[in-house]
């Protein structure tokens, strides 16, 4: 009979920056999720029956960024304990939205400000981050969407699939955004000729028959198709055979929403069919999506259409019919960028 391997994820990360919302996303994978024990203690609670996700982060007696990458090196000598270290992000301004709006105090800073609280955190965790498996960086990232990453990343992977410990990650990006900070590959598809141009094809993005059609008739498409295809393939196992658990590969063009997008959907069908775990994401697809959600939710016009100095006098909107926790109250939640 095959013994589980027994797991151990170790979630730290700045206050406001979602490790709670990782650790609550890992319990619903079935993990036994404690948050913030006494550091001695971790090694105690690992066990086959149950992977273990734990809470560590400067909340925690006697936080020592040291000794939490010491047990961890400790962890990872032991035969058949399986560990890795995540760390939440996010930029200072984001940190500082969120408290503002939770109206929550920074655990680090009872007598100070905020902003004092996210620096003095930010110099103690220092060590954690870059001794981290995965750092992810939560500022523009919805919960929802922090939440898929978990489950993809930490679900039990289908039998069959090629190297199933190593997850890949494909997205598609716009370089004027910047590129994605996670990225172990990055390609530039902006040679490639743009639908942006072509007025039947500019509202449409590289998940329509039409877009993809227009840029594999470049006379460029099948030569940069083959060569990427062949590095990826020449890389993965390389990458398995190091031992890394990730891989981010993007894909940046100008708008975000054509070319690139065209060329990580057919990189995923080909990993895929190849049986490598995939996940996929369209970032700048995504980003508008949010921008439309968004507008779905902004306050209305008062009925009785007063007016003021400058316009109509806009209202909150009235709270959702829908009840607590339905979709409507999510979604309001998400845009705030409150993160747990």
């Amino acid at each position: 009979m095959n013994v589980p391997t027994p797991r151990l994820v170790v979630v730290s990360g700045l206050s406001g920056a979602g490790k709670n919302s990782i650790l609550r996303a890992l319990e619903d994978l079935g993990y036994e999720a404690v948050d913030n024990p006494p550091l001695r203690v971790v090694e105690t609670l690992i066990g086959a029956a149950k992977p273990l996700a734990v809470g560590l982060d400067a909340r925690t007696r006697d936080f020592s960024a040291a000794e939490i990458i010491e047990t961890l090196a400790r962890v990872r000598q032991t035969t058949g304990v399986q560990a890795e270290l995540i760390f939440a992000i996010a930029s200072s301004d984001a940190l500082q939205r969120r408290f503002t709006e939770t109206r929550r105090r920074h655990p680090l800073a009872l007598q100070g400000t905020v902003s004092e609280g996210i620096a003095t955190e930010q110099n103690l965790t220092r060590p954690l981050r870059d001794a981290a498996d995965w750092v992810v960086d939560t500022s523009e990232l919805p919960l929802a969407a922090l939440r898929q990453m978990i489950e993809r990343r930490f679900a039990v992977p289908a039998p069959g699939l090629a190297n199933p410990s190593l997850a890949i990650t494909l997205v598609s990006f716009a370089f004027p955004a910047g590129i994605p900070r996670e990225a172990d590959l990055v390609f530039d598809a902006r040679f490639l000729r743009n639908p942006h141009y072509i007025p039947d094809l500019r509202p449409q993005t590289g998940l329509d028959a039409p877009v993809r059609a227009y840029i594999e008739a470049d006379p460029d498409y099948a030569e940069f198709r083959e060569r990427l295809v062949g590095l990826v393939a020449f890389l993965l196992p390389r990458f398995v055979r190091e031992g890394k658990k990730y891989a981010m590969i993007a894909i940046g063009c100008t708008g975000g929403r054509h070319r690139s997008v065209t060329m990580i959907e057919m990189l995923a069908g080909v990993l895929r069919s190849q049986k490598w775990v995939v996940q996929v994401d369209h970032s700048a697809i995504r980003a508008e999506q949010r921008g439309a959600d968004e507008q779905r939710f902004e306050p209305a016009p008062d009925q009785a259409g007063s007016t003021g100095p400058t316009g109509p006098v806009q209202r909150p909107a009235s709270p959702a019919t829908t009840g607590p926790g339905k979709s409507g109250d999510i979604r309001r939640f998400f845009m705030s960028g409150a993160f747990p």
